[in-house]
């Protein structure tokens, strides 16, 4: 088990010219495919809903869309900057093929995925090819000057440059200096132009206020359900644990002052069995004050805090913190809890070796991305911990991102708005 902080400008690097051409080039390769594939399964099995197939079909079709998306979101964020958060109506639990087919269908969320694809497989495949494009295209003009040119047909154009001796094949040699001139400019900005496109389609508009009402609304009376709850679970705790110990005290320390003179070894044993009591009742209120507030998150900071979380991981773990501050108490606190389910939950479920956690603030935001090396195939919702992780972090505005293919990794990213101290 190790941990260690490293130093963001990694992050920065990615402005180069040759990260944004081959971040470019992998996103051409995924937007045009991904969002064909996505677009002509979601046309099929809408179609098919009037003779009832699709009802079947189109939840689990819309879905993997809704999980292409947040991918999309997730590398926007990751690659570019550019936050797009999800803002998808939650569907009941127990809904039946109509209800979620048709719940999903009325969410505007859905329709916004739907106009995307269209724009992703068009003008999103164009704005991430020209990067690497860019950067590769002088290369031909750089070999047609030293040479190549003499193996090429008569009649060989380079752009505008017809080729044909070893003048015009100069010519091209300048027009491919030119062409790398303007790639160390204008390559990272069209990566910024692929992902602030992706926002403004992908992004919510229309009706935005009554969105932001509505997820208030839900953030709110889950942040009123979950403090009830704990409240229970504290009362119950107590209840059940610490208070049944001090009560199994209080009666072994009667029996004892009643024992103390006709049976001294009796009352010795008591005596030991009461100190050993004591101690489990002092285990047990640590642990329900960790439960409560860890102490290392009050005292040391979400950092530490997280490290001490993956110390104690039955995987091997790495923490790369990079945190100028500290944020407010309430925001650290949910920003913990939320790590603490997420790694409790890629333990339990993934059959990974090994996680990663980052933990950096950028742009007014505290982002936290946990990666493991398991199977993947985690989802937000059914019943998944992800959707109490979702839902804590949304209290605090904050959005949960799911990139999780069959066979993994997993890679669950957290932002909440914050500044630190």
């Amino acid at each position: 088990m190790t941990t260690e902080t490293k130093n963001d400008s990694g992050r920065t690097g990615g402005r180069g010219i040759g990260l944004a051409a081959l971040r470019g080039l992998a996103l051409a390769l995924v937007s045009l495919p991904g969002a064909v594939l996505c677009f002509v399964l979601s046309a099929v099995s809408i179609a098919l809903i009037p003779i009832g197939v699709g009802i079947v079909t189109t939840p689990y079709v819309l879905t993997g869309v809704r999980a292409y998306a947040n991918w999309r979101r997730v590398l926007a964020a990751e690659w570019g900057g550019v936050r797009i958060p999800p803002s998808y109506r939650p569907l009941p639990k127990d809904a039946n093929p109509w209800g979620r087919t048709f719940g999903m269908l009325g969410d505007p969320a859905t329709w916004r995925d739907l106009r995307w694809l269209p724009a992703d497989m068009t003008a999103g495949f164009v704005t991430a090819l020209l990067p690497p494009v860019l950067l590769l295209y002088p290369l031909e003009g750089f070999a047609l000057a030293v040479g190549l040119w003499r193996v090429m047909p008569d009649g060989y154009w380079y752009g505008f440059v017809p080729v044909s001796d070893q003048t015009s094949a100069l010519g091209a040699g300048v027009l491919a200096l030119a062409v790398l001139f303007c790639a160390h400019f204008f390559t990272p900005r069209l990566l910024d132009l692929h992902f602030r496109l992706t926002r403004a389609v992908l992004g919510s508009h229309q009706g935005e206020l009554t969105e932001r009402v509505r997820v208030l609304t839900e953030t709110r009376r889950d942040a009123v359900d979950t403090s009830a709850a704990e409240l229970r679970r504290i009362e119950r705790d107590l209840h059940d644990g610490a208070q049944a110990r001090l009560v199994a005290m209080g009666m072994d320390l009667g029996t004892i002052e009643a024992l103390i003179e006709r049976d001294p070894a009796k009352a010795r044993e008591l005596l030991a069995q009461t100190r050993r009591s004591s101690a489990e009742a002092l285990t047990e209120l640590r642990e329900l004050v960790r439960g409560i507030h860890p102490p290392v998150l009050a005292e040391r900071g979400l950092g530490d805090a997280v490290r001490a979380l993956a110390l104690r991981l039955p995987v091997s773990g790495e923490v790369n913190v990079e945190l100028p501050g500290r944020a407010e108490a309430p925001v650290e606190s949910a920003a913990y809890f939320a790590v603490s389910e997420v790694l409790t939950n890629a333990v339990k479920h993934s059959g990974a070796d090994r996680i990663w956690v980052d933990l950096h603030h950028a742009g007014g935001h505290l982002r936290v991305t946990v990666t493991d090396n398991g199977r993947g195939g985690a989802v937000i919702g059914a019943g998944s911990g992800l959707t109490g992780v979702e839902r804590r972090l949304g209290t605090f505005d904050g959005v949960l991102a799911v990139s999780s293919p069959a066979g993994g990794p997993t890679m669950v990213t957290m932002e909440i708005p914050c500044a630190l101290s």
